[in-house]
C-alpha cells in the first residue's frame, strides 16, 4: 500500500519558520484538571499551547501530575510563558528555566506585567527583556499593549510574533481597540496574534476578520460553563473569521442595495 504524501496547509500560520494548520493557540491554566485540559485542547484543534512555567509542572516537580503527560511535546508545540513576572530579570530567568526543562526549546511567550489589577504589560520592562532574550537565542512571541509604535519596535528587536491585547487579560470584553489592532496588522512583517480579552466566539471571529494571524486564549475557554464545547466553538470562529478576511467583505454603505437588481430586466 502506497502511503499518500503529506500535504501542507493551503493557508498556513508560520511562526519562527515552523508551519501550523491551526490559528487558535490555547492556554493550559484554569481548567479543573488535566483531563479537561486535554479534552479542551483537542476540541480547539490547537497545535501551540502556552504553559505558565511558574504555575504548571512540566517536570520541575517530580512526583506531581505533569502537563506533558497529557499534552506531549511530540504532538504539541509547548510555548512556555512568563506569566506572573513583573520585571525583565524575572522573565529572562523564567525563559532560561523553561529552556532547561524542555531540552533547549527556544520558542517562548514573553509577558512582563505592570500591575496586578489590570495585568497590563510593563512596556519598558518588556522591551528590556525582549532585547536580552533575542540576543540569547530565544524566539520570542511577545505580549504587548495595543500601541502600534511599540509593536513595531518589538518586531525590529527581533521578536518572531507580536501579541497585542484586545482588552484586559481575562476580562472577556472582546476587541475594544479595533483601530489599533488594524494599524499593527497593516504595518507588521511578523505574525500578529490577539492575546487577551476574547470572551466568546464572535470576539475571535472579529480579531481574525481584522487580519490577525491568530488568536491566543485561555480564560474564555477554561472559564466557560462547558469548556470543551466552547473550545470547539472557538475553533470554528477562528476558521470562519480567517476565511471572511481572505474573502474580503463588502464595503459598508448607508443605503440599501438590492440583492437582485432589476437593471436590464423587462417587466
Amino acid at each position: 500500500m502506497t502511503r499518500a504524501p503529506e500535504t501542507r496547509p493551503a493557508d498556513p500560520l508560520v511562526i519562527a519558520g515552523k508551519t501550523y494548520r491551526s490559528r487558535l493557540l490555547t492556554g493550559t491554566g484554569k481548567f479543573k484538571d488535566l483531563d479537561e485540559t486535554r479534552r479542551a485542547t483537542e476540541a480547539a484543534g490547537a497545535e501551540i499551547v502556552t504553559v505558565a512555567i511558574r504555575r504548571t509542572n512540566i517536570g520541575q516537580n517530580p512526583g506531581e501530575p505533569n502537563l506533558l503527560d497529557v499534552l506531549p511535546p511530540d504532538r504539541y508545540t509547548i510555548l512556555p510563558n512568563t506569566a506572573g513576572c513583573y520585571t525583565a530579570d524575572d522573565a529572562v530567568r523564567t525563559c532560561r528555566l523553561a529552556r532547561e526543562l524542555l531540552d533547549g526549546h527556544s520558542l517562548v511567550k514573553l509577558e512582563v506585567l505592570g500591575d496586578q489589577k489590570t495585568l497590563y504589560p510593563d512596556v519598558v520592562q518588556t522591551l528590556k527583556a525582549a532585547e536580552i532574550l533575542v540576543a540569547d537565542g530565544f524566539e520570542v512571541m511577545v505580549y504587548t499593549s495595543d500601541d502600534p509604535i511599540l509593536a513595531k519596535r518589538l518586531e525590529e528587536i527581533g521578536c518572531v510574533a507580536v501579541m497585542p491585547l484586545a482588552a484586559p487579560i481575562g476580562s472577556g470584553l472582546g476587541v475594544q481597540n479595533r483601530w489599533s489592532i488594524l494599524e499593527i496588522v497593516e504595518n507588521a512583517r511578523v505574525p500578529v496574534l490577539v492575546d487577551a480579552g476574547v470572551g466568546t466566539a464572535s470576539d475571535a471571529a472579529i480579531a481574525m476578520e481584522l487580519g490577525c494571524d491568530g488568536v491566543l486564549m485561555n480564560t474564555a475557554i477554561a472559564g466557560a460553563k462547558d469548556p470543551v464545547l466552547m473550545a470547539s466553538a472557538m475553533r470554528k470562529a477562528v476558521k470562519a473569521g480567517r476565511e471572511a478576511f481572505l474573502a474580503g467583505r463588502i464595503p459598508k454603505k448607508r443605503n440599501a442595495s438590492a440583492s437582485s437588481p432589476l437593471d436590464g430586466h423587462f417587466l
